[in-house]
């Protein structure tokens, strides 16, 4: 069973009576649909609709819930779930010391997650839709695992997450995914940025997406331009070997497939590739130069 121990992520509690309607009106996430026992992705967004946090949100008890996020913004998204929560009956506190464990693959999780004291009652990680994975939070960090192996599998799938592949303020949701992960709930009551992203969903205006990467020689750094005869097209995001992640326009990547021509990264030719799960593809007319 392979798992990976990720150290350099933390989680924000928001527990009390008032929890469920506060985060539902400020988050993407659609928390009518969210389970116990699941995590779902999600985004706080700026009103212009830009990523400002992202994270993995599930429910912690009748009221709470718990949102995992990167270790080095856990302070920046406290402070900004605090200036939104005004008169809720919210109480929200970080946790910044709190071991990740990941696992994934056919076989229980439970024996391991028992082994090293994290919660055995490990959640589904939803944003995986062909291969079941597994966080628990807790526990000592006995054995970090197989990092390059969950990396490899956040590829092969499609999975950005900020920081690696994307910076926080620069990407919309439709770019990373989200509205094909449940990260954003479209039947939703209004949330922060709503606007912007209903407008992209029913307009069809979304451009930039998330395609895997792959070369015939090991790729170069994350935040290498992808170009075509010069023009750029996107960048790179994580990448392992000869696999990566990028975040590229498609429709320019259309173009330059029609076209005959070579996808740049660097000096390394690549291929790009829309996730197996995912149900966008490349668009089959020009799409509008109307920003969204």
């Amino acid at each position: 069973m392979p798992f990976a121990q990720l150290k350099d992520r933390a989680l924000v509690s928001v527990s009390g009576p008032d929890a469920e309607h506060f985060l539902q009106n400020i988050l993407t996430t659609d928390l009518d649909m969210l389970k116990p026992g699941e995590a779902k992705p999600g985004a706080l967004l700026s009103p212009q609709g830009k990523i400002l946090f992202d994270f993995l949100i599930s429910r912690a008890g009748d009221n709470g819930f718990q949102l995992e996020c990167r270790a080095d913004i856990v302070d920046d998204f406290v402070r900004r779930l605090m200036l939104y929560r005004l008169r809720a009956k919210a109480d929200i506190a970080k946790h910044d010391q709190v071991l990740v464990t990941v696992a994934w693959g056919e076989d229980s999780t439970a024996s391991h997650f028992d082994s090293i004291g994290a919660d055995s009652r490990a959640l589904a990680d939803l944003r995986f839709r062909d291969v079941a994975v597994r966080r628990a939070y807790g526990g000592e960090a006995k054995d970090s695992g197989d990092p390059g192996a969950w990396l490899a599998l956040r590829i092969g799938h499609g999975i950005a997450e900020s920081g690696s592949d994307y910076q926080l303020g620069d990407a919309f949701p439709h770019d990373v995914l989200l509205d094909e992960t449940g990260g954003v709930g479209f039947k939703k009551g209004c949330y922060i940025g709503q606007e912007v992203v209903s407008r992209m969903q029913h307009r069809g205006t979304a451009r930039r997406r998330v395609l895997i990467a792959s070369a015939d020689r090991p790729l170069p750094a994350a935040g290498t331009e992808l170009t075509v005869a010069g023009r750029p097209v996107g960048a790179l995001g994580s990448a392992g070997g000869r696999n990566g992640l990028s975040i590229a326009r498609i429709d320019r990547v259309k173009a330059a497939v029609d076209a005959g021509e070579t996808i740049m990264a660097g000096d390394v030719p690549v291929t790009l590739a829309i996730p197996a799960w995912a149900k966008f593809s490349l668009p089959q007319d020009a799409i509008s130069t109307e920003e969204a």
